[in-house]
C-alpha cells in the first residue's frame, strides 16, 4: 500500500484513500497481556486515512485491504 491508494477498512467496509504511511508501536493486550513494556515490541506500518468531515485517523495496514480499481 502506498499514498493515494483506496482501501477498504475490514471492520466497516468503508473506503478511504491514505494521505500518509508510518511506523507506530501498539500495545496488543490481547496478546501481550496488560503489562505494558514498550521495549518488548517493534513498531508496526500505519497508514493514516482520510474519513468524513477532512479528518484522519491512523489504522494498522492490518486492518486495512487495497481496493481493487481495475473495476
Amino acid at each position: 500500500m502506498k499514498v493515494g491508494d483506496l482501501v477498504r477498512v475490514k471492520k466497516t467496509g468503508k473506503v478511504h484513500v491514505i494521505t500518509r504511511i508510518y511506523e507506530k508501536k501498539v500495545w496488543h493486550t490481547d496478546a501481550y497481556g496488560t503489562n505494558v513494556n514498550w521495549g518488548k515490541i517493534d513498531p508496526e506500518p500505519f497508514a493514516r486515512i482520510l474519513v468524513s468531515g477532512g479528518q484522519t485517523i491512523g489504522l494498522p495496514l492490518a486492518e486495512l485491504e487495497l481496493v481493487d480499481e481495475s473495476r
